[in-house]
């Protein structure tokens, strides 16, 4: 990501509890337009960590898919995702399926990988009439509000994300891995060290331990990165999570969080950990035709619960490496 001071191409308007905004007034130019300010685009990221474009009316996929391709430096096709998505092609997708009256808390998306999308570009087709903003948060002033010895220990141990998967909850073995051929998942799980015990019935149990602190490979920030309050049982509506553990039971979860030693994740800190985001959280409604940019490792993201239709399209660029980001435990399979 250019780290090089942005052009001038529009007034950048940054309010208080607001991600930053750009008026871009270029409707049915959204390429051209993205194009010719893709450095300048990009350094505002670098800068701020994110910034909504309003004014090119992305109205479809194509025009979407037209524009981030100008902005990323690659689209990434989908991998282990937690939920499914639909895909729109050539790395179009639709945002992840979640449902609409449950808040889906902040997050860096696949930060449970070795290599991860460094920035995220989101479109929004349609605009619901109600909530549905997709809010953002600085990582390092997470970070830095979080208590010291909360930290250190995830700095130590790391974070572990535990996954079962079945064909009923969560996205299934064929979506996550992209075949449901046992021999090329395992392939796949021990060339990114995570460890894979097959249940009776055909499912699937997988664990990978990552870092929750890593330094950003531009800026050489640390960031508060990780998905252990949002994969975490406690953030699960309470409603949906009896009904699961009663089907599935305790170690049947389609997904949980834990200590990197395996120890669990009280309530009390991931509860602790959603109000940290919600203190440094940035919030603007869509409007359709927005764009909006966001570098994946310096900020967390998230959706709020909406009515009526909603539909943002997503693109995942800049392929980076775990490796190249200063992480505080080693990768290998339990």
């Amino acid at each position: 990501m250019s780290s090089s001071p942005p052009t001038p191409l529009l007034d950048l308007e940054v309010s208080p509890g607001r991600p930053p905004l750009l008026r871009a007034e270029a409707p049915g130019a959204g390429r051209e337009w993205a194009a010719e300010h893709r450095d300048a685009l990009r350094a505002v990221v670098a800068e701020h960590g994110s910034v909504l474009v309003r004014g090119l009316g992305l109205l479809d996929t194509a025009g979407a898919g037209a524009v981030f391709r100008e902005i990323g430096s690659g689209l990434l096709p989908e991998a282990e995702p937690f939920a499914p998505r639909l895909p729109f092609g050539d790395g179009v997708h639709s945002s992840t399926k979640w449902p609409q009256n449950q808040q889906m808390c902040m997050h860096h998306e696949l930060s449970y990988r070795l290599e991860f999308p460094g920035l995220m570009l989101f479109a929004c087709l349609t605009a619901p009439p109600v909530g549905g903003a997709t809010p953002v948060a600085d990582a390092p002033s997470v970070l830095e509000a979080l208590p010291a010895a909360l930290v250190e220990r995830f700095e130590r141990d790391g974070w572990l994300l535990t996954r079962t998967y079945n064909e009923e909850i969560g996205a299934s073995v064929a979506e996550a891995f992209g075949t449901e051929d046992r021999h090329a998942v395992e392939a796949y799980c021990r060339a990114n060290a995570i460890d894979f015990d097959w249940q009776p019935g055909g499912g699937l149990r997988t664990r990978q331990r990552r870092s929750a602190v890593l330094r950003h490979p531009v800026s050489g920030r640390r960031c508060w990165f990780n998905q252990v309050a949002f994969l975490n049982e406690w953030t699960i509506a309470e409603e949906v999570r009896e009904y699961l553990l009663d089907v599935y039971g305790p170690d049947g979860l389609p997904f949980n969080t834990s200590f990197g030693n395996g120890d669990p994740i009280d309530k009390d800190i991931v509860e602790l950990l959603n109000a940290v985001y919600e203190d440094h959280t940035l919030r603007e409604p869509w409007q359709d035709g927005d764009l909006l940019i966001v570098d994946n490792i310096r900020t967390a993201h998230g959706r709020e619960p909406f009515e009526g239709p909603r539909e943002v399209v997503v693109a995942m660029t800049d392929k980076t490496q775990l490796a190249d980001c200063d992480p505080t435990v080693e990768v290998t399979a339990q």
